[in-house]
């Protein structure tokens, strides 16, 4: 293909084209619903962020961490541990990432963008001579790089046909694309080196599905925090001079040259098509999505379908003969294999349907609570979970993914049965999260972290974080006491 010639030139590339919109857009070019938006997912990110910065896997990373040492210019969120940018990128994107309760946008791939505000948050905390934080404080660039990383991201979510993960590979294989240019934007970089920075992050940085397939491991919130820790590092290596591969989007032998040797499409203008750049455009961050549960993506709509009928009928659990859950044959696959019924850790839990309806059938909620390791080692929830058959129902395929359409039947042992069907989960931007719905989850989740006066003031102060010239009164707010 053209793609593969070497001859042509580095402007010439998918990768100078990203880079050069990056460096181009600026705070005079959002759109005023954009900026909204930035602050609402700033708002739901540091709220996840608080709850996850007490995960065991975090505490791990941050005794890693703590053993390395390194320039204490970046703070970690909760610990308030200070350290060298890229290591706060990795452990602040750990934080937001580790209850699986952050943003979800899923189209061909799925992605999770919000993973990638810590390469803005450790650039933009530094506010070191030249870059976006130092020109125009560092809360609009917190918001500017926010925006920037949604739009990147969702878009290499979109542009596969089908998506890497159908062919076995994990979503942070497309992260390590993203978080260089949002890293890079921060920095002041030009187009020519955020350029060179992508082909740093992405050529070593594709991952593999197993992450999340079959029993899943500490890996499975880690691999896209590693790839945000990827883009700062190759940002930082950038400026210094360090070179990548320019072609490493479309040109020999990089991402879409490799995949379409096993058949894979990539419709190449999706990345590059009426990108945002005045405030009269229309931005991707207004397309993502919120968690209202700590769990997979997939599951929402069933567990909301069935939380539906357990409510309308007030179905007692001891009453259950069985639940029926039809869904998309990925989410069947994902979600109900054999290792999902019998989860012995929360990476397994929070991505077994069997355990989340379950759970949520006999506690009659789904929150941080439920995936307490006491709780998932209880054995009185594995009959619960033999009751719940996953099966792919072939007519939702079509409608995928612009529904993430489920059904789920409950037959009672008298063999009286409901049906309830969901096709938008709570959270979608056609049901979206309220600020003061957000409100609620956040101050649930940092509450006994740092307190509810904090968790108060932190959400006055995100709502308005553009009026902050530096970072240092969020990260006072969010250490603990």
């Amino acid at each position: 293909m053209a793609g593969h010639d070497t001859s042509k030139k580095h402007t010439d590339f998918i990768s100078y084209t990203l880079a050069e919109w990056a460096t181009k857009l600026t705070w005079d070019s959002l759109s005023p619903e954009a900026i909204g938006a930035a602050k609402l997912f700033l708002f739901d990110s540091f709220g996840c962020a608080l709850g996850g910065s007490q995960q065991h896997d975090v505490q791990i990373m941050l005794d890693y961490a703590k053993s390395l040492g390194g320039n204490p210019d970046c703070t970690i969120i909760g610990s308030g541990h200070r350290t060298d940018p890229v290591m706060a990128a990795l452990l602040n994107a750990l934080c937001i990432r580790a209850m699986d309760y952050n943003d979800i946008y899923w189209k061909a791939d799925p992605s999770h963008p919000t993973d990638i505000i810590p390469a803005a948050l450790s650039i933009c905390e530094m506010a070191a001579p030249g870059s976006e934080a130092a020109k125009i404080g560092a809360g609009k660039a917190l918001i500017l790089g926010t925006i920037i990383g949604h739009e990147i991201e969702m878009r290499l979510a979109e542009f596969g046909d089908p998506g890497i993960r159908e062919y076995g590979w994990h979503h942070a294989a497309l992260t390590c694309f993203a978080s260089p240019i949002v890293a890079g934007r921060m920095m002041g970089l030009s187009p020519e080196q955020i350029q060179q920075a992508i082909g740093i992050s992405a050529s070593p940085s594709m991952c593999l599905g197993a992450v999340t397939a079959g029993k899943l491991t500490n890996m499975k919130n880690t691999v896209d925090p590693m790839a945000t820790r990827a883009g700062v590092e190759a940002a930082m290596l950038a400026a210094r001079g360090y070179s990548g591969p320019e072609h490493v989007i479309e040109g020999k032998e990089g991402l879409v040259h490799c995949f379409e040797k096993f058949g894979g499409k990539f419709n190449l203008e999706m990345l590059t098509e009426y990108l945002p750049t005045t405030p009269n455009d229309n931005y991707k961050i207004l397309k993502c999505g919120m968690k209202s549960f700590p769990i997979e993506a997939l599951s929402h709509a069933p567990l909301t379908a069935m939380m539906k009928i357990v409510k309308q009928h007030d179905v007692d659990p001891d009453d259950v003969a069985e639940i029926k859950v039809e869904v998309i044959a990925r989410a069947a696959d994902i979600l109900g294999d054999p290792a999902k019924y019998r989860p012995t850790s929360k990476e397994t839990a929070d991505h077994s349907l069997p355990y989340s309806l379950a759970v949520g059938l006999v506690d009659g909620m789904v929150t941080p609570l439920q995936f307490k390791q006491e709780r998932i080692d209880d054995p009185a929830l594995i009959p619960v979970m033999d009751k719940i058959l996953v099966v792919p129902n072939e007519e939702f395929e079509s409608l995928f993914p612009e529904f993430q359409p489920s059904q789920v039947t409950i037959t009672l042992s008298s063999g009286e049965s409901f049906q309830q069907r969901v096709d938008v989960p709570k959270g979608d931007p056609r049901d979206p999260m309220t600020e003061e719905e957000i409100a609620v989850k956040f101050n649930a989740l940092g509450k006994g972290v740092v307190g509810e006066e904090k968790c108060n003031e932190l959400r006055s102060l995100i709502m308005s974080m553009e009026g902050e010239e530096s970072l240092g009164r969020l990260f006072e707010l969010m250490t603990l006491p």
